[in-house]
């Protein structure tokens, strides 16, 4: 059940975090909630849960508008494309995947003044695998400062999804690679505290790296069918 599965996954992260001298709640859990059905949600909800990540727009602003009577924070962590950049401004809290200043500039200019800022992170392709959206390391400041100076976004930290990797040790690597490129963004005066890292495989080692925000949806919700 989803509300066994999600107090599992609390407690994963739970003694992840006392494992590695982490506050527990110094880490927030985002349910990834693509490709399922409203009703999962729902019992999510029920048992907690208010954050959930969803990369694909149409199903997203369905989910967004049948469930808009709950107080909850939705996270865009899909890949970015133009024609989609006014939809997500519109509707979502915040966007992990942002990865060029051409979307960040159309974000800006898209996001409606009644809302508050969108929260925004900058995806950091970490592993360099040239299929995986995300920037190069070496890329990261000059993007980190352009986007700091639009008034309609809020730049909170950097997100990352690593090659898979079965050993905790070599999981770590890449996390700790982020790590550090995200004090080095603090140490330069932007004002950053978010660090999105670790999914169901690789929580543990995200967490022993600084996480403070994991994106789990397997081990909420159970495999998704395949097409």
């Amino acid at each position: 059940m989803i509300s066994d599965a999600l107090t599992t996954v609390r407690q994963r992260i739970a003694e992840a975090a006392r494992q590695f001298a982490r506050a527990p709640d110094s880490i927030q859990l985002l349910a990834v909630s693509k490709t399922r059905p409203v009703a999962d949600i729902v019992t999510a909800i029920e048992s907690g849960q208010r954050c959930f990540g969803e990369s694909y727009l149409q199903e997203a602003i369905s989910k967004i508008g049948a469930l808009r009577n709950y107080p909850l924070q939705w996270h865009f962590i899909g890949p970015l494309q133009s024609n989609k950049t006014r939809l997500i401004a519109e509707h979502f809290d915040w966007v992990q995947s942002l990865d060029n200043e051409k979307h960040a500039v159309r974000l800006n200019a898209q996001r409606p003044t009644h809302l508050p800022p969108l929260n925004v992170c900058i995806q950091v392709n970490i592993s360099n695998e040239p299929q995986k959206s995300g920037i190069r390391l070496t890329e990261l400041p000059t993007l980190a400062q352009a986007i700091a100076e639009l008034p309609r976004l809020r730049l909170r930290g950097l997100m990352a999804l690593p090659a898979p990797c079965a050993d905790f040790n070599q999981q770590r690597l890449p996390f700790r690679a982020l790590h550090t490129a995200y004090q080095q963004l603090q140490a330069s005066g932007l004002a950053l505290d978010t660090l999105s890292m670790g999914m169901t495989n690789d929580l543990a080692a995200a967490i022993a790296e600084g996480a403070t925000l994991v994106r789990i949806g397997t081990a909420i919700f159970g495999e998704r069918e395949r097409g």
